[in-house]
């Protein structure tokens, strides 16, 4: 069996890779760069090129949700696109292919109706992404990670799998995440990508929460921001005392990822699913800061349903001044006991990530 799996959303991937039988071959469709326009080496290549794992770089554009200087040049990228994907396929051969949404994936699936290679996608959020939408149209099979993403798809094509974990999330939930810091720990994340607007707000904050909490900072490669520059050169002017309680990554692998989560004691995050739901079974107490421009709002909806969890408090980008964001940060902090669940008695440890690869294992032999 040959699997092509495509890029765009990490977590999930890995966790099929992590699973998948031992004599499977895998090859893995992606980006190489984070941003258009930009030539930072994104996360996924650099773990995907680690495991060893043949890697195809997908370039295509894509439908900006807002005009930039990228929006024209990104639109005339998608003929290119498609026709990228359909070499790489047409020399690959894979058997089946698996997608867990972005703008990537649409190339690739329409390539591969074309060569009647079987797709089956993948949707982690409690609706739909666009491209998982359209896509579905032409998948075999469309495995959803909630029953309430059903209705955007056809009946006939869809299974309620989960959302699939990698293998070190779930020991870690087995051996209950609980952080044992000296000092009160902040995890600051945009996830894998940064957040620059994160990334300026705690910049306003960061001595004086310094002077009482550690902080441990994913900043992001971006070279239009260079935040991660610029948190360097702050930190630099900060005592030695200061220096040890901050710590400024670019990137954190997924394993890297995971293990601060279980270590830190509060997190301001955007409001991805995937970090969303690591968030909520490690039982994480959050400050989520959705973006205003994602998909439907997805990321509210994500945010909302922590915040129902009782996990997190929620603030809109819109309203966020240095004065709130702080005093938001040190009120969840003078309250943290109230945003921890007691247990995770209600949650199936049962691996999503098989019922995925038995789906998989149907559509290549139906094919």
């Amino acid at each position: 069996m040959k699997l092509a799996i495509l890029g765009g959303h990490l977590a999930p991937a890995l966790s099929i890779i992590e699973n998948v039988p031992k004599d499977w071959e895998i090859i893995f469709l992606g980006r190489k760069y984070v941003f258009e326009g930009e030539k930072t080496i994104s996360l996924e290549y650099k773990t995907i090129e680690k495991l060893g794992i043949v890697f195809e770089a997908i370039s295509t554009g894509r439908f900006q949700r807002k005009f930039t200087k990228n929006t024209i040049p990104s639109l005339l990228k998608l003929p290119s696109g498609f026709w990228g994907a359909f070499k790489i396929l047409k020399s690959q051969k894979p058997d089946v292919i698996l997608g867990f949404g972005s703008y990537i994936q649409l190339p690739v699936v329409l390539a591969a109706s074309i060569l009647k290679i079987p797709v089956v996608i993948h949707e982690q959020t409690l609706g739909a992404g666009a491209s998982n939408k359209l896509c579905s149209r032409f998948a075999k099979k469309v495995c959803i990670s909630w029953e309430e993403s059903r209705r955007f798809f056809p009946d006939n094509k869809t299974v309620l799998t989960g959302m699939p974990l990698r293998k070190e999330v779930l020991q870690v939930i087995k051996e209950k995440a609980i952080s044992k810091n000296k000092n009160f720990k902040i995890f600051v994340t945009g996830g894998s990508s940064g957040s620059h607007f994160i990334n300026d707000a705690i910049k306003n904050c960061l001595d004086t929460l310094l002077d009482k909490f550690d902080i441990v900072h994913q900043t992001g490669g971006s070279e239009k921001f260079k935040d991660f520059e610029s948190l360097s050169e702050i930190r630099d002017r900060f005592s030695q005392q200061k220096k040890e309680k901050y710590i400024l990554r670019k990137f954190l692998y997924p394993n890297e990822f995971t293990q601060v989560l279980k270590g830190s004691d509060l997190i301001v995050s955007r409001g991805g699913i995937n970090t969303v739901y690591e968030i909520f079974l490690l039982n994480k107490p959050a400050l989520i800061i959705p973006i205003p421009f994602s998909q439907k709002n997805e990321q509210m909806e994500n945010a909302q349903f922590l915040k129902n969890q009782g996990l997190a408090e929620i603030l809109q980008q819109s309203d966020i001044i240095p004065q709130i964001f702080k005093e938001k940060i040190l009120d969840m902090i003078d309250n943290i006991d109230k945003y921890r669940r007691s247990s995770l008695k209600d949650l199936s440890l049962e691996n999503p990530a098989d019922k995925i690869i038995k789906v998989i294992w149907e559509c290549a032999e139906k094919n």
